[in-house]
């Protein structure tokens, strides 16, 4: 993948981490690139890392694999390299195989994939096809996913990743130094309609 410029340009990693410490942006986030940028906007950073921060560490009503499988079929239906390559090495972390991370590619034909698996993918895949989940793809996840906070995070995620898709590909926030885009294999998702 080419390296690209950002739109708005990304301050240096140290200037991102004052303005982060400052605003009360996590340290594990401050220096990423996607940081980097929206620090030029403190007040901005600031509110969007109070969201991720939210789902990613402080929520977690949502299992942690369910919602990996949504940001990673979100970075692979929009084409959201820095999602997915983000997102792969989270996944990998959290304990995923990569033959369940792969199966978002094309959930249809996974055999790895659980009924809640499944679930979740199709109400992220109702969201970016219709813009909202359907009542059977809901009565599905409501099957696997008891407690109201759970179904309300899966929902929040869902729209925090689909925006942040927009954001990282309108913004072309490029990948950290190092990284390789769509691992492991390099295949990028096809090409939006």
């Amino acid at each position: 993948m080419a390296v690209t410029e950002p739109r708005v340009p990304m301050l240096s990693e140290e200037a991102a981490r004052a303005i982060g410490k400052e605003a009360g942006i996590p340290s594990t986030m401050a220096g990423l690139n996607v940081f980097r940028v929206f620090s030029q906007h403190p007040t901005l950073a600031a509110a969007v890392s109070t969201q991720l921060s939210m789902l990613l560490f402080k929520g977690n009503k949502l299992d942690l694999r369910l919602r990996e499988l949504i940001i990673i079929r979100i970075g692979w239906r929009t084409g959201a390299a820095y999602e997915w390559t983000q997102h792969w090495h989270v996944a990998l972390r959290i304990g995923m195989a990569e033959e369940d991370i792969l199966a978002v590619r094309d959930p249809e034909n996974a055999t790895c994939l659980s009924a809640a698996d499944r679930a979740v993918i199709a109400a992220t895949d109702d969201v970016l096809d219709h813009g909202a989940v359907s009542e059977a793809t809901w009565r599905a996840c409501a099957g696997h996913l008891p407690s109201n906070e759970e179904r309300l995070e899966l929902v929040a995620a869902i729209c925090n990743w689909n925006s942040f898709s927009i954001l990282l590909k309108s913004l072309k926030i490029p990948l950290e130094d190092g990284m390789e885009a769509w691992p492991p294999d390099g295949l990028a998702a096809p090409a939006a309609d």
